[in-house]
């Protein structure tokens, strides 16, 4: 059995950013999780692909779960993307291979921004329920709901689960909580806070900060990403539209998608058997060939 490692990596900025390595010996995958998320959102992936035989490799990206939260305040999903950039590149030269990458919404971007803007780097990319067209009322509804009680907290792991149940009604309810407290954050007056760091939503360069003009440079250049690119959309996705999931690959040369049924926007949540099934096919497509 394939056991985690905790590793870092050092961002753009020099901010310390933490990883977990579940070392299978072969081809490096890297996996980013979604905003609001932390590494071990990946677990049962990783956990999988390793078993197949590769490296996986979840970051805790930066104001998220262990990793630094930045003192500039730099939240945007550049700077996301530059994180991303310099993961791949210390990834590269830690193992002597081109990484994979996967990305869930927030890291999906990071890491088609860190492609398109400082590639060629990867060899290959999931993005999972993103792409750069998205849908304004998903966003409004996902944001809302991380800065509902950001400030307020929690006064329990139960009260947090009960409010994931009220915005996720459709996911089968929680067997335990340990999985939640892994995204919490207990703060001295002994209520549970979401892991990551508030600026991430409310800060001067907050996530919103620059994102249309860059989405738009992705959109107008992805005629020009040739690299193998696999999109994984929930087909009750709140944020990616069937639409914007044809249009980006009809745009991307290299790119397909499938549907995940029954999945919404946190694909690998709601359907993890069907997504990693998914995305081993596609990172073992070399092989099968």
């Amino acid at each position: 059995m394939v056991e985690r490692q905790q590793i870092s990596f050092t961002g753009a900025e020099g901010n310390p950013l933490v990883a977990d390595l579940w070392d299978g010996g072969g081809h490096p995958v890297i996996f980013l999780h979604g905003g609001g998320q932390t590494r071990r959102a990946w677990d049962a992936t990783a956990r999988e692909v390793a078993r197949q035989g590769m490296r996986a490799i979840s970051v805790d990206q930066r104001g998220h779960g262990e990793s630094a939260w930045v003192e500039t305040g730099h939240y945007g999903f550049r700077h996301y993307g530059e994180d991303a950039a310099a993961v791949i590149r210390q990834v590269n030269e830690r193992f002597h291979a081109r990484p994979s990458a996967v990305g869930a919404s927030l890291g999906g971007l990071a890491a088609l921004t860190a492609e398109m803007q400082e590639g060629p780097l990867l060899e290959a990319l999931v993005l999972v329920d993103i792409t750069p067209r998205l849908d304004p009322q998903g966003v409004d509804k996902i944001q809302g709901f991380m800065g509902a009680r950001m400030e307020e907290g929690f006064a329990s792991l139960e009260e947090a689960a009960e409010a994931i149940a009220a915005y996720l009604p459709h996911r089968a309810p929680r067997r335990s909580l340990e999985g939640l407290r892994k995204n919490l954050r207990r703060d001295e007056d002994g209520r549970y806070r979401w892991h990551w760091d508030p600026a991430f939503i409310k800060g001067a360069k907050n996530i919103n900060s620059g994102a249309e003009a860059l989405m738009q440079e992705l959109m107008t250049g992805l005629p020009g990403l040739h690299l193998p690119v696999l999109l994984v959309r929930g087909m009750r996705s709140e944020l990616v539209q069937e639409a914007h999931a044809r249009e980006f690959v009809s745009l991307a040369p290299g790119a397909s998608y499938v549907d995940v049924g029954g999945a919404g926007h946190m694909v690998a949540g709601d359907r993890n058997d069907v997504f990693a099934n998914e995305i081993l096919k596609f990172l073992n497509r070399d092989q099968a060939a």
